[in-house]
This record gives C-alpha cells, structure tokens and sequence, in this order.
C-alpha cells in the first residue's frame, strides 16, 4: 500500500525567493530601459528656437538680390584703420607738420628753419625757409594726409612718411629742392636730391647752408659772449660771413684794412652784400 506523501509546505520568504528568480531568467536590455528612462517630451519652445537657426542658415545661403539683405561681407570704415595717423594737417615749416594736435616730423629729410635765408644764383637773399614752408603747404593741401610711423624724437615728435594720396612728401620735398636728405640719420633720399641738385631746383638755385649746420651755428652763436662776432671775410670767392662754431670760423683772420669786418648779426652781414659759405 502506498502512502502519499505531502510536499512540504514552503514559508512565504521561499515563495517570494521563488518568484524572484523567475522574473530574472529573462535577459534585461538595460539599453532600451535607460532610453525609457531619458525620453522626454520636446518642449515647443525649443522646437521654435531650432527651427529659427535652420531658418537663418537658409537665408543667409541666399544671393543678396533673394534675400534682400546686404552683402554678406560688411564693409566697415575707420579713420585710421591701423594705416597710421591720418587726418588734415597743419603746416610747421618745411619738414614738420600737426596732425589733430600730434606733432609729425618728416623722417629722413631737413629742411631750413623758418627763419633762415639763403641766396639765389644772382647773390640775392630770399627766405628760403619760409619758402620751403609754402611748398610743403602747398603739396599737403586742405586734403587728409595720412602719415606712418611708430618712432618719436627727443622732442616727441613722431617720424613718419606722409602722403597726400598717393604722393610722398617727404619723397617730394628733397625732389623739388626745398629740403635736403637728412644722412645722419637716413641715405633714403638721396637719389631725390642728386636730381634736385642737377636741376638747380628749390634750394639748389643759388647756395646755402645745410639746415643742421645753419642750426648748429645759432646755437653756438647763442652762448657766445662778445656781441658782435660774425667773421666778414673778403676772399676770391666774394665777400663771405662765417658764424662762430662754423666750419671755417677758427680759421678766418679779420682784416679790416681790406675791408673785411665784424657783424653783430645775420641780417647785418645779408644786408651789407656779405653771403653765406656755399652749401656749408
């Protein structure tokens, strides 16, 4: 005779172990359950803003005549434009000039000081430096100049080039004979003044000092005690008067017996006949 025998009765942490198992035989695909977990619902406010950007992609894809709109390169202008100083200028003298307060100095040449005088072919004064001053005025005009340049000199002024269009004028001022080159500092322009020099032009016409010897001598002149003491020499070359600190003044004997005689200045000399040396 059989006897059949009851299964054990399971406690309830058995049952639930069971079920646990059960749900787990299944893979899982985590993958799809994170994206479950991220989709969210597209909120239309972001849905207008991306379909604005894609809109103006669009149209500025468009040739200007479709889309009404400008260019799509904007042209922008500035004053200087990193093209240096630009703007109308006042003139100095000969070789400098002011630009909206900015004091220039033209770089590489020299031109006479307004005061000084030089002489024409026939021996005549005339004043050269006012004269260089004029043609400088006259090369600038009431246009906008622009000048380059980065460097300043002992008296803060800017060395630059200037152009007035597409004409140089530091170029053009030794080329017509109202200002030399400046070779202590720069050789640049001396081709301008042998064509100058060949062509008697501006300065060249007749004889004159170099500026920075002409300045040199007023400096030299200026701390000088005896109050008359402008050297006029009579020689083959006609009557010369030599300033102290001058190349030849050490070496000039005054005698007045031949008529030769002391100045007390400039202007005193100029007008009694006496020159300046040649080009010194």
């Amino acid at each position: 005779m059989s006897v059949s025998r009851k299964k054990p009765s399971q406690s309830p942490w058995a049952k639930a172990e069971r079920r646990r198992k059960s749900v787990f035989k299944q893979p899982i695909d985590f993958s799809r359950e994170r994206h479950k977990r991220r989709r969210k619902p597209v909120s239309p406010f972001a849905l207008v803003a991306a379909l604005s950007v894609i809109a103006g992609v669009v149209i500025a894809t468009l040739p200007s005549d479709m889309s009404g709109m400008a260019p799509s390169r904007p042209v922008v202008a500035h004053e200087e434009s990193g093209n240096g100083l630009v703007g109308p200028a006042r003139i100095i003298d000969g070789d400098t000039l002011d630009i909206k307060g900015t004091r220039v100095r033209l770089v590489g040449i020299d031109a006479p000081e307004r005061d000084q005088s030089c002489f024409a072919g026939d021996g005549s004064s005339y004043p050269c430096g006012a004269r260089a001053k004029s043609h400088l005025a006259a090369l600038a005009g009431p246009a906008t100049l622009r000048c380059e340049g980065t460097e300043q000199d002992i008296y803060h002024r800017l060395l630059a080039t200037c152009f007035a269009g597409e004409v140089n004028l530091n170029a053009e001022m030794v080329r017509a004979g109202w200002a030399v080159a400046f070779r202590r500092y720069s050789e640049r322009y001396l081709p301008e003044e042998r064509t100058a020099k060949a062509e008697g032009a501006g300065l060249w016409q007749g004889n004159f000092r170099m500026p920075w010897t002409w300045r040199q001598d007023q400096r030299t002149a200026s701390v000088v005690r005896r109050d008359c003491n402008i050297k006029g020499n009579i020689s083959k070359n006609g009557k010369i008067y030599h300033l102290p600190g001058s190349r030849w003044y050490d070496d000039t004997q005054i005698n007045e017996k031949r008529g030769e005689r002391w100045f007390c200045s400039e202007s005193d000399a100029l007008a009694a006949g006496w020159r300046s040396p040649q080009h010194d």
